[in-house]
């Protein structure tokens, strides 16, 4: 369960700019939630597709023309460097493609996650030097390399950095530093990725022969897939190169994103979205890096060979599928330990190690875990003394502050706010997270996980021309995200299975008006509601082409009981972890989860009246509309009556199953060890 926040909205704003720019209302009120309420932001974020400032506004982007342009006139050797994910592999291709166009004498270096890591490398110096190459330009790296670069500069390597990530307090002593985050750059758009920065350059080497609309038919669909594959905000000059490159991408034009599209499943799929690459084509790309193999990558974005081109791509969805398989195996690992040891998912970050697991995937496993528990995660991987971690945070607690208040245990680490790395001892690892758990209880509560809602809809305003309007905003991303609305006291009327059972088609009315809506990966027998509930619905919205006819798709993200509180029951969960946790409470908070032997009473004829229970136990809650059983007090209750073995009790991240005992005799609730705590801090 997430905390529903919908959005707050200026009614008045909203209709003058429906009004005043010819725009339909729903567009308005998105746009205003999104901060672009101005006639000029308007008309850019909706009709502008060219409009990338002046790449020279960008400092030292003429330090890194000149650089460049002298290799070319001189017939230097060049190396682009790039790096393994989806951003260094687009990035490398761009501007490898485009120098080769002018004839250069220019190669391409990816370096090994496993072997090297991230960014330039001594080794990697060497190697480059052995071919003879007398200027390395950085993509999506670099800026970070000062030790590397001034390595190269003793090898008679020049090196221009182009780069999007943080710089440091000095800069390296490269001929140039392209970074839009450098204190001193003028442009003003600040979310580029690596291979945004690296289609800048290109600009700028074109300079008075530019010609945009030219230049984006050619590399848009390159930059948009590393541009999308980054998680940058898809705003400004990034909204620029996705909708460009989206068109090329539907157009086929690039043999080898074809092949990828292909392999995929979507090619010619009626809808193209940001989104569906992000869940198709990026993950192939990016499973190269994480198995050691990126250089396929960058081959099949340059290749003009069909056969190339489908072996290649296969080969791709081959890796991507094992990817995925060792993805699946660290992750059922680490949720046994979790179910194997109940009390560990009360931590505030949970810090869950595992020998030999794979170093490519333990972030996307970690963001997988997030999600589940809707708390900080790091999970790292083991290997004899050594280890290395990465971490996925949730919005409002800095993981990677958490991080650096533990740095002297940390030989390596870095990140940003909502995702990190680190290197560690393993004989480190406990009392590193007993130590960051302390930093979080020692910082106060720690944020909800929450679900902004855009707006609460009226059913009858649901229709397809609706969804075409929406559309108006696409592509959706980081930055602009796919619309939520909230569909509230909505009628269960009917549960049908659909997708040989492993999906839900729900009918619901409010008001007489009927709403299909869809339930993906649930089953009947999971889902906990009945019908005639009436409950609250997050939906995003979309559009059905079958048989060139059109209808509306509403897809479900979130369901609670109608009129729910979120915000209480997860402040309540919260309280009742931290009883778990042994963290001291106030009497007060004590007596909030303290529960009366009439609680326990009916919560004990609720469960034998169901003969159990196996679905989400706030549900409970809302079945017994019992004002005294909050959610914290409930999970007490239960707690305390597995532990006298009045039921079995398992509470799960995918399952809950409660089970009665049977009992003799009246049993000694307060003799229950969680009553014997909460007792001690009232007492």
């Amino acid at each position: 369960m997430k905390d529903w926040k919908p959005e707050q909205l200026n009614k008045e704003q909203v209709r003058a700019m429906a009004s005043d720019y010819g725009i339909p209302a729903i567009v308005a009120m998105l746009l205003s939630i999104r901060g672009v309420d101005t006639y000029e932001e308007v008309q850019r974020f909706l009709y502008d597709n060219d409009d990338l400032d002046d790449p020279f506004l960008m400092i030292d982007m003429d330090k890194a023309t000149d650089r460049i342009f002298k290799a070319l006139e001189d017939n230097e050797n060049i190396c682009v460097y790039g790096d393994y994910d989806a951003d260094g592999v687009t990035s490398t291709a761009l501007l490898y493609d485009y120098l080769s166009s002018l004839g250069a004498k220019v190669s391409y270096y990816i370096p090994s996650r496993e072997a090297e890591g991230y960014g330039m490398n001594n080794g990697a110096v060497d190697k480059i030097a052995e071919k003879g190459i007398t200027l390395i330009i950085t993509v999506d790296n670099g800026v970070s390399a000062a030790e590397q670069i001034e390595y190269a500069k003793t090898l008679g390597i020049d090196t221009v950095v182009t780069d999007h990530h943080t710089p440091p307090e000095k800069l390296p002593d490269a001929v140039a530093v392209v970074n839009p985050h450098r204190a001193d750059c003028m442009s003003e758009f600040k979310h580029l990725s690596g291979v945004g920065v690296a289609f800048k350059l290109i600009m700028a080497l074109e300079d008075q022969h530019l010609d945009i609309e030219k230049l984006l038919n050619k590399y848009s669909d390159i930059a948009a897939l590393g541009t999308i594959g980054d998680i940058v905000s898809l705003t400004g000059e990034n909204r620029v190169l996705v909708k460009n490159g989206l068109n090329a991408i539907k157009n086929l034009q690039r043999k080898g994103i074809s092949a990828l599209l292909d392999t995929a499943g979507i090619k010619g799929s009626n809808k193209l979205t940001a989104g569906k690459l992000a869940f198709t084509v990026i993950p192939r790309i990016n499973a190269c890096g994480r198995l050691e193999l990126s250089e396929k990558s960058v081959e099949l974005l340059l290749t003009e060979d069909d056969d190339i081109s489908r072996e290649i791509s296969q080969q791709l969805s081959e890796d991507n599928r094992v990817r995925q398989q060792i993805e699946r195996d660290i992750l059922s690992q680490v949720l046994l330990y979790i179910e194997q040891n109940p009390d560990f998912k009360y931590k505030r970050v949970m810090v869950i190690s595992g020998e030999g697991w794979h170093q490519g995937v333990i972030g996307i496993v970690a963001s997988r875990v997030k999600d589940i528990y809707g708390k900080p995660v790091i999970i790292i991987t083991t290997e004899g003394d050594s280890a290395k971690g990465s971490g996925r945070s949730i919005e409002g607690f800095s993981l990677i502050d958490a991080i650096t208040s533990c740095k002297d245990l940390l030989p390596h680490f870095g990140g940003h706010p909502m995702a990190a790395g680190l290197s560690i001892a393993t004989a480190d690892i406990e009392e590193f997270s007993i130590r960051i758990n302390r930093y979080a209880f020692e910082k106060g509560d720690m944020p909800l996980p929450t679900l902004k809602i855009d707006c609460k809809l009226n059913p009858k305003f649901l229709n397809v021309e609706l969804a075409k309007q929406i559309s108006m905003l696409e592509p959706f991303g980081a930055g602009n995200p796919t619309p939520v609305f909230g569909l509230y006291n909505m009628s269960l009327r009917a549960v049908t299975p659909v997708g040989n059972g492993n999906h839900l088609r729900l009918t619901f009315e409010r008001d007489k008006i009927p709403v299909n809506a869809m339930l993906f990966f649930t089953t009947a027998e999971q889902f906990p509601y009945r019908a005639g509930d009436v409950l609250d619905l997050a939906v995003t919205i979309d559009i059905n082409e079958y048989n060139n006819k059109q209808s509306l798709s509403v897809i479900i993200k979130e369901i609670k009981p109608g009129g729910a509180d979120t915000n209480t029951v997860l402040k309540e969960n919260q309280l009742f972890e931290r009883l778990m946790n042994l963290e001291q409470l106030s009497p007060e908070q004590a007596n909030t989860l303290l529960p009366t032997r009439e609680d326990f009473a009916v919560v004990f004829k609720f469960l034998r009246s169901e003969k159990g229970w196996s679905y989400p136990p706030y549900i409970i809650c809302t079945r017994l509309n019992n004002k005294r059983i909050n959610y914290g007090r409930l999970q007490v209750i239960l707690t305390a009556m597995h532990q006298l073995s009045l039921i079995e009790y398992k509470n799960t991240y995918n399952e809950t199953g409660i089970k009665l005992l049977p009992t003799e005799g009246k049993a000694d609730l307060n003799s229950a060890k969680i009553m014997k705590q909460l007792l001690s801090y009232i007492n």
